[in-house]
């Protein structure tokens, strides 16, 4: 039976990946800043501090593979000073922890699948807008962009230890339990169409089933290695994806456009990835032989709502 060790394993996308790795018959370690005791079979918890630099050395020692995941949520607090440093030294101190430890310690890990998003990519341009941003497009300069190339270099040192390394750029990921699709819902349930600027951005998103049976397909798939895109098949714009959900609910909708001036004065800087248009290609991982189960917004809104 093969282990696989998880940081960020409480979250959302941690929690549902968890679930998935037991149903397939995984033991699973999932590092916690606290102890904490599993009555899950096949299922335990390991700590670690990231402040102190601290892992339990068992957790490394027993694991074949490291799903990274770890990171302060981006769209949780408005941007302070304080809350951009937060953003960034989650990812990139946790990464920094795990080259540390794989570099010091005895063990048996043959791969690491590390999370990263699709905050690389800028806003659009003609030929994105055409083909979709493609995992060699430069990064963005922008706070994202930065976060994300030292969120990857962080975890980048494993390939020289002869580790398999595998990073998906995230989407917008859409599920039942909260996040994005959560916040969108709000005002759906009343028949209101929250557009946000002119609705026209586009919005590269993918099912929570689909990331993690990605992750999964990473972990199993021996010639995967690289970057590459965890997004759906079928970008849309905040337009289409605001109506949609809202007709979902409730058959019928109202248009409510939220000028851009208003979210920069609600979110302050964070307003700008509200409002950038990103279409974002999958046609790589599709290549890779990935199989998805919601390749369209309309399949997956009909799981989700």
């Amino acid at each position: 039976m093969q282990t696989v060790l998880i940081t960020g394993g409480t979250g959302m996308v941690g929690t549902s990946l968890t679930q998935l790795l037991l149903s397939k018959g995984y033991q699973v370690i999932v590092l916690t800043r606290q102890p904490r005791i599993s009555n899950v079979p096949n299922l335990s918890y390991a700590v670690w501090d990231i402040d102190k630099g601290y892992i339990d050395p068992s957790a490394i020692q027993n694991a074949d593979t490291i799903v990274h995941l770890a990171g302060a949520g981006v769209a949780d607090k408005r941007w302070s000073k304080k809350r951009k440093q937060e953003i960034v030294d989650s990812r990139v101190m946790s990464g920094a922890l795990l080259v540390k430890y794989l570099t010091a310690h005895t063990h048996q890990v043959k791969t690491v699948v590390t999370a990263s998003a699709i905050g690389w990519y800028g806003p659009d341009t003609e030929q994105s807008l055409q083909y979709g941003f493609t995992e060699t497009d430069p990064v963005d300069a922008a706070f994202l962009g930065d976060t994300c190339k030292q969120w990857e270099d962080s975890v980048k040192p494993i390939e020289t230890l002869g580790i398999r390394l595998v990073t998906l750029r995230i989407g917008i990921v859409l599920n039942k339990q909260g996040g994005a699709l959560a916040e969108f819902i709000k005002p759906a349930k009343f028949g209101l169409a929250t557009i946000f600027g002119t609705g026209n951005q586009m919005v590269s998103w993918i099912h929570q089933n689909d990331l993690c049976k990605m992750i999964l397909f990473g972990i199993q798939t021996a010639s995967l290695k690289g970057v590459y895109n965890a997004v759906s098949p079928d970008p849309t714009s905040n337009k289409d994806l605001i109506i949609a959900i809202t007709k979902k609910l409730r058959g019928f909708y109202l248009p409510i456009p939220v000028p851009a001036f208003v979210l920069k004065i609600m979110l302050g800087e964070m307003s700008i990835e509200i409002l950038k248009s990103a279409k974002v290609s999958s046609n790589k991982i599709a290549h890779a032989g990935y199989k998805f189960d919601y390749p369209t917004l309309h399949s997956a809104l009909n799981d989700l709502l």
